[in-house]
């Protein structure tokens, strides 16, 4: 382990002793850092925060502060980070409250840009992209392979589906479905298309994609209410996974609703 002199670690804090602490980082009460992470300087960790392994940590960082909540009156909360992150410049990421999942939780494998912000409750999971300026407000949920454009704004309770990529500079009030494309501010907020490259991508087979779209096209470009346009399109596409899990996440109960309106391809 490598701690610069400057660095202060509280008694009450656990670093594997393979972790390095860069220069005038602050690491406080109840952190637990695993192996082989780097934390880098003027970085501020606090709270109950538990950091997995192999995580890289840029300068003026703030991670575990308490949650941004009225409120909040400092109860017990917690934030778990997975392993494998990459967490760039004055990245903020904060802990649950007791009135929600009482911890946030970030995956692994996930790349949070610069100036990015991951409010309390939040839930992200895992190879998530959050480019520059990206905001989650608080008790958002991202779906895996997700991927956020520059300055995207996520509104509180809403939900981002595994493996849709969101355009720089969006504002999502509603539920963004899983696979897709999606682009605006609020009530401009269009759809227009399946994320056909981000699938490819990740391995999904080009029979699996195709039948992906055609449903697509008979849920979002079809006169038929939401709910049987959903439970036609599990009659007309039933052995397709990614069919499934579309249709199962526009299901879910939800607070705002979900994206339908869309744009030709």
């Amino acid at each position: 382990m490598t701690i610069h002199p400057t660095a202060l670690i509280d008694a009450g804090a656990e670093v594997d002793c393979t972790a390095n602490i860069g220069a005038y980082a602050i690491i406080e009460k109840g952190v637990v850092i695993g192996a082989d992470t780097e934390v880098g300087a003027h970085t501020v960790i606090s709270g109950c925060t538990t950091i997995g392994k192999r995580n890289r940590i840029h300068t003026f960082a703030s991670i575990g502060a308490p949650p941004q909540d009225l409120k909040y009156q400092g109860e017990d909360t917690r934030l778990v980070i997975g392993d494998d992150n990459l967490i760039r410049e004055y990245v903020s990421i904060h802990r649950g409250t007791v009135n929600g999942h009482g911890v946030t939780t970030v995956g692994s494998g996930n790349m949070i840009m610069a100036y990015s912000h991951i409010a309390h409750d939040c839930v992200v999971g895992d190879h998530v992209i959050l480019a520059n300026g990206a905001t989650l407000g608080g008790h958002v949920q991202v779906g895996d392979h997700a991927n956020l454009g520059g300055m995207v704004a996520i509104h509180q309770f809403s939900r981002v589906g595994a493996y849709t990529y969101i355009g720089g500079m969006s504002g999502i009030s509603k539920d963004v479905p899983p696979f897709v494309i999606a682009t605006g501010v609020r009530d401009q907020l269009r759809i227009t298309g399946i994320n056909k490259i981000g699938l490819r991508r990740n391995g999904f087979a080009a029979e699996d994609i195709s039948t992906l779209a055609q449903a697509f096209v008979f849920i979002f470009r079809t006169e038929l209410v939401l709910s049987e346009a959903l439970d036609k399109t599990l009659v007309e596409f039933p052995n397709c996974q990614l069919v499934t899990d579309l249709v199962n996440f526009m299901k879910a109960p939800n607070r705002f609703g979900v994206v339908r309106k869309f744009d030709v391809e």
